[in-house]
């Protein structure tokens, strides 16, 4: 009865024990995380009404889908595969998945192996025959019984997480890899606009230089006419030379243009991850007018959408765990470790049972007085998590800002072009009469001077009113969250 009752007393304590530690483990010191609460906007400024009511989005879609031009799809593709930025951010990502690896395995016992082994055999001269002359003796070495000794050890160190400190790391660890997750879809994002940017910008060049050197064919035959009829004395010099002035204001717009032409197929070329070079850019409707009254969704879809929120709230989620690191610090810690082993002075009794030894050692830590540095960094914590928030709100705040902006360009960029097609209309008719009337000899020949110019001038300005509404859609896409499905 006496063996029975300490039997149970000892199990009593042990499995206290046990519960003890058990409800140590899960003890948790830091926050836990509140996602914050933003209030999100009505509706976007600068859209339609319809458009806003709307649950779908343009930036749903994909790209595919929103940048339907062949050429400009091939484009996109290729960046998508070799662009260097996308590849350098989806190597963070295999870094942080390691790095997470590593912090988690501190929540885990150690084990390892060890031995030492030393074994010698001693020579020894033994005498096999002799004479009594001494003239000849004959003797040999044989070896003693060899010595040997050795030892094999297994340990093992344990250093319990009480207060969740190698917890909250490893929460740290992962929410940093979330963000490393999130940063790379926020650089295919921006790897499709500027593609499509890049692309819509050098195709506006190339219809400015066709633009240009349809102009220069007509001020060619402009000074020819105005030659002809100033040796025939109809007209004086003077005409002659404003006529030439025309005609090198069109030759000397060429070699500008080319210019940027090839600095833009460069830059082009390095979002492909390639060699600079030329690029094929001959699509026709790269600069057609984008559909109205696109849909924008919900302002509150926006949030959840938007690849740069939610690496800015997966920042401020590991802000929040690292506090709880620092306040784990303050805690008690427990270090674990026994070690078994055997060893003998000869490998014959080597696994003796009398050879075996085994002992374990415990250890804890308390900190006392470390001069303010774990408060320090309870206080860093802290401010660096404050810190992440007012990074999280002004990265939401953004990103209403760039689809109101988007909005209102797309807009006024269509209103712009509309307007800048009847100017190009009517420079167009006013040039044709002014060089009807200069060939009958109703006016001088400053009047086709200034309609001339007043018509390339318009031309040109509509290449660019083309080009800021085709852009307004690729910044309202990607302003929407789009291009990183």
């Amino acid at each position: 009865m006496r063996n029975s009752s300490m039997w149970l007393k000892r199990t009593s304590a042990i499995s206290a024990g046990a519960v003890l530690l058990g409800t140590l483990a899960g003890c948790n010191v830091g926050p836990k995380y509140k996602q914050p609460n933003f209030p999100a906007p009505p509706a976007y400024r600068g859209a339609d009404e319809a458009a806003v009511s709307s649950a779908e989005s343009l930036g749903d879609q994909q790209w595919s889908q929103v940048f339907r031009e062949p050429e400009l799809q091939a484009l996109i593709k290729t960046a998508l595969t070799n662009n260097y930025d996308l590849r350098i951010a989806a190597q963070h990502i295999l870094e942080q998945q390691a790095q997470v690896q590593i912090t988690r395995a501190q929540q885990f016992p150690t084990l390892g192996i060890g031995g030492t082994g030393i074994g010698a055999g001693i020579p020894a001269l033994n005498s096999i025959g002799s004479n009594n002359s001494g003239s000849n003796s004959n003797s040999s070495l044989s070896l003693s019984s060899p010595l040997a000794e050795g030892d094999l050890s297994l340990s093992a160190t344990w250093n319990p997480d009480f207060w969740g400190l190698y917890r909250k790391q490893t929460e740290a660890a992962r929410d940093q890899l979330l963000s490393q997750t999130w940063a790379q879809r926020a650089v295919r994002m921006t790897l499709v606009q500027q593609v499509a940017t890049t692309y819509i910008q050098l195709r506006s060049l190339d219809r400015q230089l066709e633009i240009t050197k349809q102009t220069l064919g007509v001020r060619q035959d402009s000074v020819k006419l105005t030659e002809t009829l100033e040796n025939g004395g109809s007209v004086p010099l003077s005409d002659v030379r404003q006529a030439e002035q025309l005609l090198y204001t069109a030759t000397s717009e060429i070699p500008q243009l080319e210019q940027q032409i090839q600095q833009q197929e460069n830059a082009l070329t390095l979002l492909l991850g390639a060699n600079p070079g030329p690029v094929g850019h001959t699509d026709p409707n790269a600069l057609t007018p984008p559909p109205q009254d696109l849909p924008t969704g919900l302002t509150t879809q926006l949030m959840a959408r938007r690849p740069d929120i939610q690496q800015a709230e997966a920042q401020l989620k590991e802000a929040n765990a690292n506090i709880g690191v620092a306040r784990a610090q303050f805690f008690p810690q427990l270090s674990l470790s026994a070690s078994a082993g055997f060893g003998s002075d000869s490998f014959t009794n080597f696994f003796n049972a009398g050879s075996r030894t085994i002992y374990s050692i415990g250890s804890l830590t308390q900190p006392i007085f470390e001069g303010g540095k774990l408060r320090g960094q309870l206080n860093l914590s802290k401010a660096t998590e404050q810190e992440m928030l007012l990074s999280y709100q002004k990265t939401v705040t953004g990103a209403f800002h760039d689809v109101s902006n988007a909005l209102i360009a797309l807009n006024k960029q269509h209103a712009l072009r509309v307007q800048q097609e009847k100017l190009v209309d009517s420079a167009q008719d006013a040039t044709r009469l002014a060089r009807l009337r200069y060939q009958g000899g109703a006016t001088a020949y400053l009047e086709v001077l200034t309609t001339d110019s007043n018509l390339f001038t318009a031309q040109l300005s509509l290449v660019t009113a083309q080009q800021g509404e085709a852009l307004a859609l690729v910044q309202l896409y990607s302003a929407l969250g789009g291009g990183w499905q």
